[in-house]
């Protein structure tokens, strides 16, 4: 094992714990106590995943969450002392994969980052084809890029995961739970309504010309139109 994981965690008896066990378990581990040091030293330190508090002095969970690099995949596990559903939404929404609310089992932290490490190895495996290319809509996979006609969009890595989930096997019907623990691979905190967030997104950045392909399946779920239709679907 040597993946580099990076706590971010101001209270230093917290952050120290946590590497101390991260370490114990084989990890590579950085800890850092501020969250304006901590940006800086991502693009050095070059994690796989990050613990990430979000009541930070100098710059918060959240402000570090929307400006993660884009070059690479990183896995956020959110650490806050707020049991707080709309504080949990937000988090995920911005792109944290997990959140675990002090005070915590270590025993339970270490099982979620093993899971989402592995959830990522799993998505880091390059199928023979490179790209999906359905309605318009073309995915890089290895690139974790996506296109619409010539246009670049901007998709969160949650977006992203679950766009080309659903246009990995077009008409197939999934569930909003299928979707919630094959994207987000937890019991996902902020219930079902998070997929059709995701979804509501989506489409909006697909474009008018585009947004019809994810349709919505009434009273189940999501589904990519293998298809070209003229209905369009709203949640």
């Amino acid at each position: 094992m040597n993946e580099k994981i990076m706590v971010i965690e101001d209270e230093k008896k917290i952050a120290d714990a946590i590497a101390f066990a991260l370490k114990k378990e084989g990890y590579t581990v950085e800890a850092v106590y501020h969250g304006g040091e901590a940006f800086k030293r991502l693009q050095e330190f070059g994690p796989d995943a990050i613990i990430l508090d979000v009541m930070l002095p100098g710059m918060d969970g959240y402000d570090i969450l929307k400006k993660l690099p884009d070059q690479k995949r990183i896995g956020v596990i959110m650490l806050t002392a707020k049991d707080d559903i709309v504080n949990k939404i937000l988090g995920l929404e911005l792109g944290a994969d997990d959140y675990i609310t002090k005070p915590f089992d270590m025993r339970e932290l270490l099982a979620r980052l093993k899971s989402l490490l592995r959830r990522m190895q799993t998505a880091g495996v390059v199928p023979e084809e490179d790209t999906i290319s359905l309605g318009g809509i073309v995915l890089h996979l290895q690139q974790r890029t996506a296109l619409a006609g010539d246009k670049l969009l901007n998709l969160t890595p949650k977006e992203y995961d679950l766009l080309a989930l659903l246009f990995s096997k077009p008409d197939r019907v999934y569930t909003r739970e299928q979707l919630l623990d094959l994207v987000w691979g937890m019991e996902y905190v902020g219930g079902t309504r998070t997929v059709d967030i995701h979804v509501q997104r989506l489409r909006k950045k697909l474009g008018s010309s585009h947004m019809d392909i994810l349709q919505t399946v009434h009273g189940v779920g999501y589904k990519a139109l293998g298809g070209h239709s003229e209905n369009r679907y709203k949640i």
